[in-house]
């Protein structure tokens, strides 16, 4: 071998040495976050908005008049602020396949200036077919105290398609609702309390008194002892600058704060619905003995003909025989080790061999028997 490369070749295994004794070690290097990543300035916020409008120019999928009296009386009334005005029986007999009545939400940014545009989502309230191709007429858009914070109008965007014929119908997507890009312009700004008082507070996005006093002291040996305190765990109050521009420097300097993040506590969530189930890196197992045994019903029901003697008088008649089996698989009794790690966790689930329903009902048993260290979520 050349002597050039025994160096080289050296150096690439000193490396490698060096990263596997690192990992045996568990000498991991610790995960870094910003203070803007786990926690928000108080008052800082969006705010829902949401009317109520008109699609208009469908092709023959909007609501079926007939049915839907409301989208007839939206467009009379609309008409009517344009200064036409229709006869009543002339209302009643309008065919409207080409409107539709929708709802439009939208979300106003914190700090949004009248003139401003905003994505606005539109969503059909009657039974319009589909609202793709359509556009959407002027709609006020009011906040929870009723005032007018957006005006919305423009083309509708739908992500979707489908078509019908002969009774036989296809459909990719949800039809009945969809997104108008930059729809939306905002009228009104909504006041934050940003630059009121001597002091601003960071809400922290989980409880956690732990999280709140390194928040606090990152922020104390960063940008001066005394500014930060832990009001609880979830809340903590900075002293910042009174004038409006350095306050703004203030918080850009104290979100880009770094902060070492300890483990999160232990917590296993669990969705009933789908099944599915989430455990976070802290959640360990104690030693313990599971047995879980699958039981099954079957029913089986079998036509059963009746058929009279000759001269009778009497007639066929078809009854049904049901039969009830009942199946129980034996349950093994299997010993689960103490798990330290997430991965032990995950290895000593799976070596149960259960479905995902069936590790919901084990997951519960382990939580009441005290072997599961975490806190058990069911959503």
């Amino acid at each position: 071998m050349p002597s050039l490369l025994r160096p080289r070749l050296l150096a690439r295994f000193a490396v490698l040495l060096g990263a596997a004794c690192g990992l045996l070690l568990g000498q991991a290097p610790a995960q870094a976050m910003r203070i803007k990543e786990i926690a928000a300035v108080q008052g800082v916020r969006t705010n829902q908005l949401t009317g109520y409008g008109l699609v208009i120019g469908l092709d023959g999928t909007g609501d079926q008049t007939t049915q839907m009296p409301l989208t007839t009386q939206s467009l009379t009334n609309y008409m009517q602020q344009l200064g036409i005005t229709l006869p009543a029986a002339t209302a009643s007999q309008l065919q409207l396949k080409n409107v539709a009545a929708v709802i439009v939400t939208a979300q106003l940014p914190a700090f949004a200036q009248p003139g401003q545009m905003i994505d606005v989502t539109v969503s059909s309230v009657g039974n319009a077919k589909s609202i793709k191709g359509g556009t959407l007429i002027t709609t006020p858009l009011r906040g929870v105290d009723g005032e007018i914070y957006a005006l919305a109008q423009g083309n509708v965007a739908v992500a979707g398609a489908g078509a019908a014929a002969n009774g036989s119908k296809v459909q990719i997507n949800a039809l009945s609702s969809g997104r108008v890009p930059q729809g939306g312009q905002v009228e009104r700004a909504i006041p934050t309390p940003l630059q009121e008082g001597d002091s601003i507070k960071l809400d922290l996005n989980s409880f956690d008194f732990q999280t709140a006093r390194r928040v606090a002291e990152a922020i104390n040996r960063r940008l001066g002892s005394g500014l930060a305190r832990a009001l609880d765990g979830r809340t903590v109050q900075v002293t910042a600058p009174t004038d409006a521009n350095a306050r703004v420097s203030f918080l850009a300097d104290l979100e880009e704060i770094p902060l070492e993040m300890t483990a999160p506590a232990a917590k296993v969530v669990i969705n009933a619905r789908t099944g599915s189930i989430v455990l976070n890196q802290s959640v360990t197992l104690g030693p313990c003995a599971i047995a879980h045994g699958n039981l099954s019903i079957t029913i089986s029901t079998t036509p059963v003909v009746s058929q009279p003697g000759a001269f009778s008088g009497g007639q066929t008649a078809v009854t049904q025989k049901s039969d009830i089996s009942i199946k129980q698989e034996p349950g093994i009794l299997m010993q689960v080790p103490a798990s330290p790690q997430l991965a032990d966790v995950v290895r000593a689930l799976n070596a149960l061999g259960a479905t995902p329903q069936d590790l919901l009902a084990i997951l519960q048993a382990i939580k009441a028997a005290g072997a599961l260290n975490a806190e058990l979520e069911v959503i």
